[in-house]
C-alpha cells in the first residue's frame, strides 16, 4: 500500500459523500457516525445503531477516504493502525474522529461536537455543579462509560469559568475538542499528538505556564494520576475524567492503581485535594431522547473521613444521606428525580439503577405518595363542593 499521499491527484469525492452522511447525522440528533469498510454507514441516533445509506464502502473507498482526510499524517495510521484527529463539517459542528484498521480494511467513528459551547443549565445538570467553578484548587473529575457525555461536561464547566473567573486556563486533550474563545480568561489548548507528547509530560509541563486551572482529558496511567493530584494540592484546580461506573468505584480505582506500600499516602492526598465527582449515565426518555443521570459527590468532612479510613463502600449512603445539607445525590436518587418529571418511565429508572430493590421500593413509595395527594386533593374537591351547595340551599 503506498504510504505517501499526493494531494495533486485527490478528487476528494468521498469527503462529500461523509459531508453528506454527517448532514444527515446532524438532522438526526446523533452522537456517532460509523464508517466501515464492506458494511453501510450508520449513526448512533438516540443510543441505538441505524442505517442511514444501502451503499456498502468499498475496501478502496476506505483508503481514498482516509488519504483525503489525514493527507500527511496517513502514513501514521498505516504505522499505529489506528490515528485520532477532527474534521470540522461546518460553522455549527466539528467531529471527534478514530480511524482504525479491521479485518475488512478501514473503519472510523465520527463523534459528534457542537460548535457552539455548553452550559450547565442547558445541560440539565445539578445546579451544586456551578459551585465547582468557583473552586480555586483542588481535584474534580467526572466519571462515567465511553460516550455518557463526559467532554461536554467539562467543557460546561470550563465555559463557566472562561465567562465569570479572571485566570489561566489550559487544556490537555486527545485530541481537542471543544474550541474556547478568551473571555474573562485567558485559555492555551494542547492536543496530544500534535502540541504535546503524552497527557503526563504536558501536565509537569503545564506546572510552570502559570496556570489556574488545567484540565486533563483523561488520567489513563499512575504518573499523570499522581501528577495531577500534585498540582492539586500545590493550588491548581484540575478538572479530568475517569472510565469508571460511580463516585464510590472512582475512589477505589485511583487508590488501587497504586502500590500497597503507598496507599495510605494516596489516601491522605486524595481525601485532602478531592473537592467533587460528578458520575454520569445516559438513559433514554419518553420521548425517545436521552438525559443524563448524575450522581454527585461534594466534599465533606464525613467523605474525607471515609476516604482516610478505606471505607469508599460507604460512600453511597453517605450521598444519599448529604442530599438536602450538601446536595450531593446517589443515581438511584438522580433517576427518581427524572421519574417525577415525568422525562423517564418506571422501567428505565429501574435499568439505569445502581440497585433494582432500592429503586423499587423507592418508585413503590413516590407512586402511592402521588396517589394519595390525588386521592385527598379529589376529596378536598368534593367536600369544597358540597359545602358550596349547602351554602346555597341556605341561601334559598
Amino acid at each position: 500500500m503506498q504510504q505517501e499521499v499526493n494531494v495533486g491527484e485527490l478528487t476528494f469525492e468521498m469527503t462529500k459523500k461523509l459531508k453528506f452522511y454527517l448532514s444527515k447525522l446532524v438532522e438526526f440528533h446523533g452522537s456517532d457516525l460509523h464508517v466501515k469498510t464492506g458494511a453501510n454507514i450508520r449513526g448512533r441516533i438516540n443510543g441505538e445503531m441505524t442505517s442511514l445509506s444501502q451503499e456498502i464502502l468499498s475496501h478502496q473507498d476506505g483508503i481514498l477516504l482516509a488519504k483525503e482526510l489525514l493527507r500527511s499524517r496517513f502514513p501514521e495510521l498505516i504505522e499505529k493502525k489506528n490515528i485520532d484527529f477532527t474534521f470540522k463539517l461546518n460553522d455549527d459542528y466539528r467531529f471527534r474522529v478514530n480511524m482504525f484498521f479491521q479485518v475488512d480494511g478501514i473503519s472510523a467513528v465520527f463523534r459528534t461536537i457542537p460548535m457552539v459551547l455548553p452550559t450547565i443549565e442547558a445541560l440539565n445538570l445539578p445546579p451544586i455543579i456551578n459551585s465547582f467553578c468557583d473552586l480555586s484548587r483542588g481535584l474534580v473529575l467526572v466519571t462515567g462509560p465511553t460516550g455518557s457525555g463526559k467532554t461536554t461536561t467539562l467543557a460546561s464547566i470550563i465555559n463557566q469559568i472562561n465567562k465569570t473567573h479572571k485566570k489561566h486556563i489550559i487544556t490537555i486533550e486527545d485530541p481537542v475538542e471543544f474550541i474556547y474563545k478568551d473571555e474573562q480568561c485567558i485559555v492555551n489548548q494542547r492536543a496530544i499528538g500534535q502540541d504535546a507528547i503524552s497527557f503526563s509530560d504536558s501536565l509537569r509541563a503545564a506546572l510552570r505556564e502559570d496556570p489556574d486551572v488545567i484540565l486533563v482529558g483523561e488520567m489513563r496511567d499512575l504518573e499523570t494520576i499522581e501528577t495531577a493530584m500534585h498540582a492539586a494540592e500545590t493550588g491548581h484546580l484540575v478538572l479530568s475524567t475517569l472510565h469508571t461506573t460511580d463516585t464510590k468505584e472512582t475512589v477505589g480505582r485511583i487508590i488501587g492503581m497504586f502500590p500497597g506500600s503507598e496507599q495510605n499516602r494516596i489516601k491522605m492526598s486524595l481525601a485532602s485535594v478531592l473537592q467533587g465527582i460528578v458520575s454520569q449515565r445516559l438513559v433514554r426518555t419518553v420521548n425517545k431522547g436521552r438525559a443524563a443521570a448524575v450522581e454527585i459527590l461534594v466534599k465533606n468532612a464525613r467523605i474525607e473521613a471515609l476516604i482516610l479510613e478505606g471505607r469508599e463502600n460507604e460512600i453511597p449512603d453517605a450521598l444519599k444521606e448529604g442530599k438536602d445539607i450538601y446536595k450531593t445525590q446517589t443515581f438511584d436518587q438522580s433517576l427518581l428525580g427524572l421519574y417525577a418529571q415525568g422525562r423517564i418511565s418506571r422501567e428505565e429508572a429501574i435499568i439505569g439503577s445502581t440497585s433494582r430493590n432500592d429503586i423499587t421500593m423507592a418508585l413503590d413509595f413516590y407512586d402511592a405518595d402521588k396517589t394519595q395527594k390525588e386521592v385527598n386533593k379529589s376529596e378536598f374537591k368534593n367536600q369544597v363542593e358540597d359545602r358550596d351547595k349547602d351554602i346555597i340551599g341556605l341561601k334559598m
